[in-house]
């Protein structure tokens, strides 16, 4: 074998299909062994199925093998992808959506930041401890794919005391000019753009063709189309108030910003057409979808596979033929990648990629209204990655008073009195905070 690719979290058989399927379609990663690993081991199973389909339509000559124990799955990998969702839809996804509607607090993902994204970082945290315990031992030179939401807790976590060397993967970043120009009706093709933030959060700040400012156009387009109901109200708004348009879907960031999902103004999840509750709704139609579909797609001689837009098999291509491939990654600001957000934060900011890895590209100062809508999401962040790493309870309440939904909706008692009944709620699913 020329090496070793590891996927913890493997049971996610779709997404293991657009990586490690890409990664089967890369010439360079050929005769790579693909390991996978997952605690589920009825799904890791399938997973293992599904890229046999893919091996024997494709005749590639990478290994597939499924391993019982981490740290097996992860000696001598040079690549790691980690995909894993801790806890699940049930009990854990369900828990961060009903106890906070207790409340009055309606979310829509729950995955990032809010008073859901945070508990998903509480209790995935722990697990990546142990990850990077296995990594500093195994494989201590590994580069770590991290496609786990809370993507800049996470990968912050990684870099700063797992002191294990990570970037942070999302789509958002490749998919969001196609689909903006798509729904204006504009021509993407010929379109330069830069684009810098945080995850889930960062600006198109530029979009140019030919040296000529899009941007007139597109919120020309956009204030027309604002007249009517479509998905992508709120990234809308938010352009058309604060100038730029933004990576991350409108069910995001509805719950990202004060100014949308509000109990004194309900009338605006129906102005703005928000999805509340979405996230549980996919779970259940993806977990209906993947049933349906399970047997057919297991049973198949052979599967055709495209490869995707994902990240991972790019990167591991680039550095393997020293070919520069450049993506949005998020990486730690230390050395002021953006110079007017925190040091100490997780940035998305463009990267070349190539034999020497992830280069991170210094970016200037963001406008000063778009750092600022950042920085109200990085101070949660912080003081979440400061609660999970002390154990240290107030940190959970300072985390969730500075969220700026919760903040806008809740009281400061009422929020300590939430965070207590999921911590509660969750139990061995968090560590003990004192």
């Amino acid at each position: 074998m020329k090496g070793k690719i590891t996927f913890l979290g493997a049971g996610s058989t779709v997404f293991v299909r657009n990586v490690l399927g890409d990664a089967m379609l890369t010439p360079a990663l050929q005769e790579f062994e693909l390991a996978l690993f997952d605690i589920d081991a009825q799904r890791v199973k399938e997973s293992e199925q599904l890229l046999g389909a893919i091996k024997r339509s494709s005749g590639s000559t990478c290994e597939i093998k499924v391993y019982a124990d981490r740290k097996e799955a992860l000696r001598g990998a040079k690549y790691v992808i980690n995909a894993i969702q801790v806890g699940g839809y049930e009990p854990c996804t369900v828990t961060d959506f009903e106890i906070p509607k207790k409340y009055g607090l309606r979310q829509t993902i729950a995955d990032t930041i809010g008073i859901g994204g945070i508990f998903r970082s509480l209790r995935t945290i722990p697990v990546l401890e142990g990850f990077a315990a296995d990594i500093r031992e195994v494989c201590p030179d590994a580069l770590f794919l991290n496609y786990t939401n809370p993507m800049a807790v996470l990968t912050n976590y990684l870099n700063t005391y797992g002191n294990v060397r990570t970037v942070g993967l999302c789509h958002s970043v490749q998919v969001c000019v196609p689909h903006l120009f798509r729904d204006l009706g504009l021509d993407p093709a010929g379109v330069k753009t830069r684009i810098a933030g945080i995850n889930h959060m960062a600006w198109l700040l530029e979009a140019t063709r030919d040296g000529e400012d899009l941007y007139p156009e597109i919120k020309r387009r956009a204030a027309e189309k604002q007249k009517e109901k479509h998905h992508d109200m709120v990234r809308y708004e938010l352009m058309l108030k604060f100038g730029h348009y933004v990576t991350e879907s409108s069910e995001h960031n509805a719950e990202y910003h004060p100014y949308f999902i509000k109990s004194r103004y309900p009338e605006l999840v129906e102005t703005f057409n928000i999805p509340l509750d979405e996230y549980p709704r996919r779970c259940v139609e993806q977990i209906a979808n993947w049933n349906r579909q399970r047997d057919e797609l297991l049973g198949s001689a052979g599967l055709e596979h495209e490869r995707s837009h994902e990240y991972a098999s790019y990167i591991m291509e680039a550095i393997e033929t020293d070919v520069t491939f450049k993506i949005g990654g998020n990486v730690m600001n230390t050395h002021g990648l953006i110079p007017n957000l925190p040091r100490e934060a997780c940035v998305e900011v463009p990267c070349l990629v190539d034999r020497g890895g992830i280069q991170p590209l210094q970016v200037e100062a963001l406008p000063p209204q778009l750092a600022a809508l950042n920085r109200t999401n990085i101070n949660t962040q912080l003081l979440t990655l400061e609660a999970a790493v002390t154990r240290k309870r107030e940190h959970i309440y300072h985390a969730a008073m500075l969220d700026p939904h919760t903040s806008a909706e809740l009281s400061m008692d009422d929020i300590v009195s939430l965070c207590d009944d999921l911590i509660e709620a969750h139990g061995d699913w968090l560590p003990e905070y004192r």
